[in-house]
């Protein structure tokens, strides 16, 4: 027996038609505050990189110079914090379930600030040092402006709003998946149906 659009129609199964076209949903559009949130994330990042450099070069000359050489461990101090500063904006689940306070902006920012404060401190007078001197304060003020951002958001709950739409996006990509999956089985499935009646 056969439909008026030439398909095949054999005792109720109906026509015959591919499910993956007909049913698969169009991936859903990213969500744009956690697109944001990456964003500055990654202006967090870079920043804090360069309170490593700029560190990195302070502790050198320090060192070398054999003026201050608890300016030079102060510095080293300072690189281990920014470099703790970084992996925790990469928000990878092996560091983070061991820092669970710096899960919350609030304690990112604070720590961001303290970096901040510490690329500042002992600025070097000579004029040597200017170009140094002017590195450090970009990179202490950008970190300090990134921080106080974390701040005043995790006051204001957005880091938790963040997290729950984190949640959902997961979850909706997870069940997209499922459903892909579960749709190929189906294809598969009646593949050998077919397979088989021939």
């Amino acid at each position: 027996m056969s439909t008026s659009n030439g398909a095949d129609v054999e005792s109720g199964l109906g026509p015959r038609t591919s499910p993956v076209s007909s049913t698969t949903t169009p991936r859903a559009r990213p969500d744009p505050f956690l697109i944001c949130c990456r964003c500055f994330r990654v202006v967090t990042a870079l920043t804090a990189i360069l309170c490593i450099v700029v560190n990195v070069f302070s502790a050198i000359q320090s060192f070398t110079d054999g003026s201050d050489v608890f300016d030079g461990i102060f510095r080293c101090y300072a690189v281990v914090i920014g470099v703790i500063v970084v992996v925790v904006e990469t928000e990878w689940e092996f560091v983070m379930k061991f820092w669970k306070l710096l899960e919350y902006w609030a304690g990112r920012g604070m720590l961001q600030i303290f970096l901040a404060v510490m690329t500042r401190a002992f600025p070097g007078n000579s004029s040597t040092k200017k170009d140094l001197v002017l590195l450090e304060d970009i990179a202490s003020y950008m970190l300090l402006a990134c921080g106080g951002i974390y701040i005043i958001s995790g006051i204001l709950c957005i880091g938790f709003l963040k997290r729950s739409r984190q949640k959902k996006e997961i979850s909706r990509e997870q069940a997209a998946k499922d459903l892909e999956d579960l749709e190929r089985r189906r294809e598969e499935l009646e593949h050998l149906l077919i397979e088989q009646r021939d």
